[in-house]
């Protein structure tokens, strides 16, 4: 391992189109599928030894709900109880319709008793959990939908259910295990169908989501759903024109699906087409008033046009949306260096420092703005190479008998992971393959390697003094880790960029290319510290810091260090796995 000297500052370098976009929210948005409703007509809620009153109420109530009438459809019910109180079906209807009616404690109630009369019945178990679905009881609802599954396997409904909630809850293997259940039950669920496509997006493994997003076109070519989702996972592989074109299809066949028009406008922004992107946003922003997002974008967008008042008109729109909106405030910062107010610009990130201290974009930039500022020694001291870039080399678990072995098996894990994909443009790396999460089980040789970055964390973090600086201030007690695998080939780089979800970010490299480890490769492949992104409007160049990597080195920084691969064109594989500790 290597480390190369600071750089100095350089003059200002001209600045050609952005490689990449301030985008609010970058990943282009799916049409989530809808849980079934806590009613549907599909279901038999008559019983056949019922007394032919009871029925007769019974499908009364089951007409009204289908007219969206759950008061009437309740009073109904009450008469089919009236006649026999431990019905399960008139239970089952009369806990919908209270809970529509906004009864939710009643709806509750008649529910789990239709169940107590009845534990088999499914439609009355996936009621119920729709029930708490929608009343914020994730745990509760999830072991009613899986009561459902027990009681009647065939029962697609409850499967798809529960595909629906494990998506609310980003539980993307278990949403896809159980639409793809619910598939097996019933082939052409709609439903579920898209909610395959949403998982398998979520899971990064976006070229099949692309396929059964097609296959949902080819049954139903109408469907706004499946064109919207379809151009979503265009954009994140990079396909912007197609995804456009895509999106604005699907919203000009619903105009209500404001998905379909925030994903046109994000392509057209990605395309370089600022007008048609601002007046998309516009439109999803007057229709839903709190989507800061847009107003965000929007400000980007006339940024882009030199229109530099109404763009700080708009990033103060979505500051006043939502004033935790960190990048709205980099944004805003970013603007006031573009014309030439750095006092401004570090104004902006230390008012919203005194409310979110240490808070990662906003130190970040803090950075960016004292250089512009003049403040070299400030900047210095906020992005202390010398104190918080750490380098380990590793011990490799004792029953791979040496690093070869373990990094080899680290490699044969990474590169077989069914997570490995190539990387969408929501992420950092380009021409190279990204995986999912890599602490999902089987670990493998991943579990060796867990155990050696949370021992490096926690030294690192005990050995920080407290001098007052942000970054030190926040050193949390106790952490969450996350860990994926980058793949590169020749041409393969990460442009710059910070993970803001963490405290402490860092790297681990079991393969690299020849010249990558060798001094004559120049810097090549090498990750550097201290350099923002391009579309920063920075007129001072900043100090860096280069590492040269080495098979077996692990490298350690805050999360808050802009830091970048150098584009690399030497033959072979540059394997690397990266990890994130967030505070808990």
């Amino acid at each position: 391992m290597r480390k190369s000297g600071k750089s100095k500052a350089r003059p200002p370098k001209p600045r050609g189109r952005p490689r990449q976009k301030k985008v609010a929210q970058p990943k282009a948005k799916t049409a989530a599928p809808s849980p079934a409703e806590l009613y549907s007509g599909g279901f038999d809620f008559t019983s056949p030894s019922a007394p032919a009153i009871e029925t007769d109420f019974l499908n009364l109530a089951r007409a009204q709900l289908q007219l969206g009438k759950p008061d009437e459809a309740l009073a109904f019910a009450r008469q089919a109880l009236a006649a026999n109180a431990e019905d399960p079906q008139a239970l089952n209807i009369a806990g919908v319709s209270a809970f529509q009616s906004g009864n939710h404690d009643e709806g509750l109630d008649l529910l789990r008793t239709a169940i107590a009369f009845a534990p088999n019945n499914a439609e009355a178990q996936t009621n119920l959990g729709n029930v708490l679905a929608a009343l914020d009881q994730p745990a509760e609802a999830e072991a009613s939908y899986r009561n459902a599954i027990d009681a009647d396997p065939d029962y697609a409904e409850a499967a798809f259910n529960l595909g629906v909630l494990m998506e609310t809850q980003a539980r993307n293997e278990d949403a896809l295990s159980a639409y793809e259940r619910a598939l097996d039950i019933s082939h052409d669920h709609s439903g579920a169908q898209q909610g395959r496509g949403n998982a398998l997006k979520a899971l990064k493994r976006l070229d099949e989501a692309k396929v059964v997003y097609k296959a949902a076109l080819a049954r139903n070519p109408a469907s706004p759903e499946a064109r919207t989702n379809l151009a979503a996972v265009m954009q994140e592989l990079g396909d912007f024109k197609g995804a456009a074109s895509e999106a604005k299809r699907a919203f000009e066949a619903d105009p209500d699906l404001l998905e379909a028009e925030y994903n046109y406008a994000i392509a057209c922004q990605e395309l370089g087409r600022y007008e048609e992107a601002i007046k998309a946003y516009r439109h999803v922003l007057a229709e839903v008033p709190e989507h800061a997002a847009s107003a965000l974008n929007i400000g980007y967008g006339l940024q882009q046009l030199g229109k530099f008042e109404e763009a700080a008109h708009a990033y103060k729109q979505a500051i006043e949306i939502d004033p935790a909106f960190a990048k709205a405030h980099v944004n805003l910062a970013d603007l006031q260096l573009q014309q030439g107010m750095p006092d401004a610009a570090l104004e902006i990130c230390d008012e919203y420092l005194t409310h979110h201290p240490g808070q990662t974009d906003l130190l970040a930039f803090k950075a960016v703005a004292l250089r512009d500022l003049g403040e070299q020694g400030a900047a210095l001291e906020l992005i202390d190479f010398d104190r918080f870039v750490r380098t380990v080399h590793i011990t490799p678990p004792d029953e791979y008998g040496g690093l070869e072995a373990f990094n080899a098996a680290l490699c044969d894990h990474v590169q077989g992971h069914p997570t490995l994909t190539f990387s969408p443009q929501s992420h950092a790396t380009r021409e190279g393959k990204h995986s999912g999460e890599l602490l999902a089980d089987p670990k493998g040789p991943i579990a060796g390697l867990e155990a050696e970055i949370l021992k490096a964390a926690s030294a690192y973090r005990d050995a920080l003094s407290d001098n007052g600086h942000p970054f030190v201030g926040r050193r949390p007690r106790d952490w969450t880790l996350s860990v994926w695998g980058v793949v590169m080939q020749a041409s393969g780089h990460q442009i710059p960029h910070i993970h803001p979800a963490a405290w402490l970010s860092g790297v681990y490299y079991p393969r690299l290319p020849e010249t990558v480890g060798s001094d004559d490769g120049g810097k090549a492949g090498w990750i550097e510290f201290g350099r923002p992104p391009e579309h920063f409007h920075n007129k001072i160049e900043p100090e860096t810091l280069s590492v040269q990597p080495e098979p077996g080195l692990m490298v350690l920084f805050p999360s808050y260090f802009y830091h970048h691969t150098v584009p690399f064109e030497a033959a072979g594989t540059r394997l690397s796995i990266a990890f994130d500790l967030m505070p808990a």
